[in-house]
């Protein structure tokens, strides 16, 4: 079943000077809302599409086919109705949305806070915000994001932009300006960290830089493998130290996913970063935290809180569930004036949708080792390996590097979930997100062999209840691709 409709509240955020509307607006808004929870309480579970949809939904696609040039990954196209986990598509199929946007969205669908600060928003006196000229918001929203990173690190200033990539380029170039210019970047294998042209030469996917000039010089230092334990750090301080020794004062910094998402939802121990980023302190060489992805899905609401890492960071990146992105930066790393700009940072909405989620996180008992984040991720664990365990045939070890095998078929942390059927064999897990999509569940891959199904679903609305039906439709989707 769905979880209860969230506590109405007609509130405004008392950190942002509100939108001057009168009784009679609030009213309306609250009669609109009202209208969207009840065309939306149909959407209980998953179903197939209605009579007709597929057709309708085909014509659409061709449409997008001819305006795009090609079709994305999934046949999805949505029809504006959700709730919470579930999504309807324009053929009336309803499903369980677990990549949601591969993050974006913690609330999931037809969230009644969301449309609330939305709306709000959407009668203001402008669409979009830049860094030239914004709103109370857009500060209330730079603040809170500082405030929080404050707690445990030495951040203390925020730049707002309009994405994640663009977060992480004004990061780089953070780096590259304190460290006069130096044109090298460290950097995990498997990485990613964007699409622009800088970003997708940073990143470890050769595909996405296919065709593209290269001018961007990077040393790539292993992640940490649980099969070889303290042999597994000893070998990432070695590529680390070895990089810094043959390009001595030529990198601008090392980038850190703490825990790694397009590479395969990895995670390591603290000791594995403590000795890499001292080995960084002792060189000079700036360490920035790419949390774009991680950023809220942790135990904390960052994940170098979790980590007990603050000490070591000197810029962190931000993106995704706080709809609005950004960069932050200690006092030592302020730049010069003139380096970060642009005409737009964010939406008006985004800012005020931002900023309601992150309130709605900082204070729903969502962190800490008991906390629902915590919670949702033992109960996907636990269905994991029931399911891993149930059909051993479906999880052979997986291949890795050298001949060596893994058997962690279950991975990731908090709402970052993963599994590996199939031995991470990639055109099987291809297959398998295909079924999945068709019997009524969303979700993704992440890896570069082994390749992982991957979960992200929308921790703020998601209860550990609603796997199993999620579990149920996975197995029979597995079984179809067996």
């Amino acid at each position: 079943m769905m979880p209860a409709t969230a506590t109405r509240s007609v509130v405004p955020d008392a950190t942002i000077p509100p939108v001057a509307l009168r009784p009679d607006a609030m009213q309306s808004i609250e009669a609109l809302l009202d209208s969207a929870e009840a065309a939306t309480r149909d959407l209980t579970g998953a179903r197939p599409a209605r009579d007709g949809g597929k057709e309708t939904l085909h014509a659409w696609l061709e449409r997008v086919k001819a305006v795009r040039g090609r079709l994305g990954y999934f046949p999805y196209l949505g029809s504006g109705r959700g709730r919470g986990p579930l999504v309807e598509l324009l053929d009336g199929s309803v499903k369980w949305d677990l990549i949601n946007g591969i993050g974006v969205h913690m609330f999931g669908h037809g969230d009644r806070e969301v449309m609330r600060a939305s709306l709000q928003a959407a009668l203001g006196d402008t669409v979009m915000q830049g860094n030239l000229q914004y709103n109370a918001d857009s500060v209330a929203f730079a603040e809170f994001l500082a405030a929080e990173a404050a707690k445990h690190s030495a951040m203390k200033h925020c730049f707002v932009t309009n994405s994640g990539c663009m977060a992480n380029e004004s990061a780089l170039k953070i780096c590259m300006q304190k460290r006069n210019g130096a044109p090298r970047v460290l950097a995990f294998s498997d990485c990613f960290m964007g699409r622009s042209i800088t970003m997708s030469q940073i990143g470890d996917e050769p595909g996405y830089r296919h065709g593209v000039a290269l001018s961007t010089l990077v040393d790539y230092v292993p992640f940490y493998e649980p099969e070889m334990g303290a042999r597994s750090i000893e070998m990432s301080v070695w590529h680390l130290k070895e990089a810094l020794r043959r390009w001595p004062g030529q990198h601008a910094c090392f980038v850190s996913e703490l825990v790694q998402g397009e590479g395969g939802f990895k995670t390591a121990p603290r000791e594995f970063h403590v000795a890499l980023m001292q080995a960084c302190r002792e060189a000079g060489v700036p360490v920035w935290d790419d949390e774009v992805q991680t950023f809220g899905r942790t135990t904390s609401m960052f994940a170098f809180e979790a980590l007990g890492l603050g000490e070591y960071i000197d810029v962190v990146t931000v993106g995704k569930m706080t709809q609005a992105c950004a960069c932050l930066y200690s006092e030592a790393f302020n730049p010069k004036p003139g380096l970060l700009a642009g005409t737009f940072s964010a939406s008006v909405s985004s800012f005020h949708t931002g900023l309601s989620v992150l309130r709605r996180m900082q204070s729903g008992g969502y962190y800490g080792p008991e906390g629902r984040i915590a919670k949702l991720h033992a109960a996907f664990r636990t269905h994991a390996e029931a399911l891993v365990n149930k059909h051993p045939e479906w999880f052979p070890p997986a291949k890795l590097p050298f001949g060596r095998e893994s058997r962690q078929f279950v991975g990731g942390t908090g709402g970052m979930m993963r599994l590996t059927p199939f031995g991470g064999d990639k055109d099987r897990i291809g297959r398998l997100l295909q079924n999945l999509f068709e019997d009524g569940v969303i979700a993704f891959y992440c890896g570069h062999g082994p390749y992982h199904l991957r979960f992200l679903p929308p921790i703020g609305v998601m209860q550990p209840e609603h796997f199993g039906e999620v579990f149920a439709i996975l197995e029979k989707s597995m079984a179809r691709t067996a």
